[in-house]
């Protein structure tokens, strides 16, 4: 029997068109427009507490709208100062204990700077911390997955390969497979076939139930020699979502496909009416 996957499309934040700048009438705002998903921003920190995220939760699941997390940007799971290192460990955990009473299985977060280390020596450092997380995680009860980032800039720790290792080696650990930064990143992966590489990769590593439950990245973007320099509409950019879109239906990929465009909500729509068009 062929494996039913179900890929869910939605916002980064709050939709535009939101009645207020609440959480809760952001999941109310992308239930009414259609949409399967939203991702929290805690990029600026976790404002929410646990009394708004349980009411967040009754409201998104008697709508059916699946959410995950963005921890803050400032992790560096790479600091040279100790301090910084323990405060980051403690915006994932804190990231990670609000997505749980949000009734959301991923937190996704920007794990480290290479900080002119050798990838190999950031790497080893990154997973030791990975582990210390989930050993509080799962001490705590916590089931969340926690989710690193492919990264859109060289000097970041975060490529493919990097991100994958880890979700394959530290049980709890999963991808955010953020295609706008990996094009940005490498200059290419912009293609039917090199999308259907990443993906083949990506269950190649995680075994192919990966491809059910895949929580990705999506924008428009504009980038130079040192990387992503910022989000771009899907239209105004060279980014050829439609050839994602393709491969992901091709391969049955299932999960959360979160928009990051500036539009925000009209881009999401597009990128839902152009798979549901395929």
């Amino acid at each position: 029997m062929a494996r039913i996957a179900r890929l869910l499309f939605g916002t980064a934040g709050i939709p535009l068109s939101s009645r207020s700048n609440s959480t809760q009438a952001g999941v109310e705002r992308v239930h009414e427009l259609g949409l399967g998903c939203m991702e929290v921003e805690f990029v600026q920190g976790v404002t929410l507490n646990p009394e708004s995220a349980r009411i967040v939760q009754k409201v998104a699941a008697s709508r059916g709208i699946r959410l995950s997390a963005h921890a803050p940007y400032w992790i560096n799971l790479n600091s040279q100062e100790p301090r910084k290192v323990a405060a980051s460990r403690q915006y994932i955990l804190r990231a990670a204990l609000i997505t749980s009473i949000l009734g959301g299985d991923g937190v996704v977060f920007h794990p480290a700077f290479y900080m002119k280390d050798s990838p190999a020596a950031v790497y080893i450092r990154v997973k030791e911390n990975l582990l210390r997380i989930i050993q509080e995680l799962r001490i705590e009860g916590n089931n969340v997955r926690i989710r690193p980032e492919v990264t859109g800039k060289p000097v970041q720790f975060g490529t493919l390969e990097e991100v994958l290792q880890l979700s394959a080696e530290v049980e709890g650990v999963a991808p955010a497979i953020d295609f706008a930064h990996l094009y940005a990143r490498t200059g290419k992966v912009n293609s039917y076939g090199e999308f259907v590489a990443v993906l083949e990769r990506t269950a190649e590593a995680l075994g192919s139930e990966a491809l059910a439950d895949l929580h990705m990245h999506v924008s428009g973007i504009e980038y130079s020699p040192r990387g992503e320099r910022r989000h771009l509409p899907l239209e105004e950019s060279d980014f050829r979502f439609e050839e994602l879109l393709r491969a992901l239906k091709d391969l049955d990929a299932g999960g959360l496909l979160i928009c990051e465009s500036p539009t925000n909500e009209a881009d999401a729509l597009l990128l839902q009416e152009t798979y549901e068009a395929l």
